[in-house]
């Protein structure tokens, strides 16, 4: 346990966050931790009452700042709110998310006995309705994600990435903060760097944080092909990070095609999509226990949705996306210097 607790900038990209703005920041400030807290704000132009709350928070307490956020992006807001926070300590955290009270005290104290510069928890995935409650048992299930323990929990250690995330201001500093062109898969791409200049990534599973499924079909799929897109261009960029977790869905994907395709010549090759479509029905049979019977029945084609749209991101996410990544450009002025 620290002899003295380090003060605590939590920074929060805000777009269109009306419903669960208020909640997320009361969380932050009646955290049950000694140590001093402020809370920047970094908002997005929102088609709702976003900028009116976060104003009125700011008024109402002075450990709450506001700061624009002109391109409503994730990795600009939070490095905008990285820049104008004050203490050594940066905590992230999203607009909707409701941080347990322990979460910066447990935060604090795993950085100080590992001496990461990065430490993080599980996503928890909580639902409300039938979909959602399907939705949140495929993204906690090693069938839906494969092994990230931030999904799926496990034993506290070095991880290759984090939920959200509570850093030592001198790592961001390191890597100069998150790369703004990857509009997905930022918390990743940044963490790899953390990596790959020394510091550690630690998991830890006693910090977790709920967070609320996608609404629907369509809503889920986009999410989750835009992940694959993105880490397509992490792995682009970052060669030798791809692992089976990540390839699983656009192989999948490729042989399902294959196979409605290939059964109207050689009707074996139909086994394949249906081998697959056996596999996720018995697998949502243990996954479903529990559930409301809608959520049951739901299960399927949430892992399939899961599966099928990062795997057709992954293989669609074209060369030019991420092109302005510093990465990218780091690369091009080296070609140059060499020709």
């Amino acid at each position: 346990m620290p002899v003295s607790w380090p003060a605590v900038s939590v920074v929060m990209p805000v777009l269109n966050e009306e419903r669960h703005l208020a909640s997320a920041v009361r969380h932050v400030l009646e955290q049950d931790y000694p140590g001093e807290i402020e809370v920047v704000l970094a908002v997005g132009p929102s088609s709702d009452r976003t900028q009116e709350i976060a104003d009125g928070l700011a008024a109402a307490d002075p450990r709450v700042k506001v700061v624009p956020n002109p391109s409503g992006r994730t990795p600009s807001g939070l490095n905008a709110a990285i820049a104008a926070s004050s203490h050594d300590i940066v905590a992230r955290i999203d607009g909707h998310a409701m941080m347990p009270s322990d979460y910066l005290r447990i935060a604090v104290e795993t950085l100080e006995e590992t001496g990461a510069d990065n430490v993080g928890g599980i996503m928890a995935a909580e639902g409300e309705t039938p979909w959602e409650k399907a939705v949140a048992a495929a993204m906690t299930s090693k069938i839906g994600v494969g092994n990230a323990r931030f999904h799926t929990g496990g034993e506290s250690g070095p991880a290759d990435t984090v939920y959200l995330g509570v850093f030592r201001r001198s790592a961001l500093e390191r890597v100069q903060g998150y790369d703004e062109a990857f509009l997905r898969a930022q918390d990743w791409e940044m963490n790899y760097r953390i990596r790959m200049t020394g510091g550690t990534v630690w998991f830890q599973p006693r910090m977790r944080v709920s967070y609320r499924p996608r609404p629907n079909v369509r809503a889920l799929a986009k999410q989750y092909f835009h992940y694959g897109r993105w880490r397509r261009v992490v792995a682009r960029q970052h060669p030798g990070t791809l692992n089976f977790r990540y390839l699983a869905p656009p192989v999948a994907l490729t042989a399902i095609v294959l196979g409605l395709v290939g059964g109207f010549f050689f009707w074996p090759a139909w086994l394949i999509p249906g081998g697959y479509v056996a596999a996720i029905l018995l697998a949502s049979i243990p996954l479903g226990s529990g559930l409301p019977l809608a959520s049951r029945l739901a299960l399927p084609v949430a892992l399939a949705t899961m599966h099928m749209a990062w795997g057709a991101g992954f293989l669609t996410s074209p060369p030019s996306l991420g092109s302005d990544s510093r990465t990218a450009q780091a690369r091009r002025q080296q070609k140059a210097q060499a020709n």
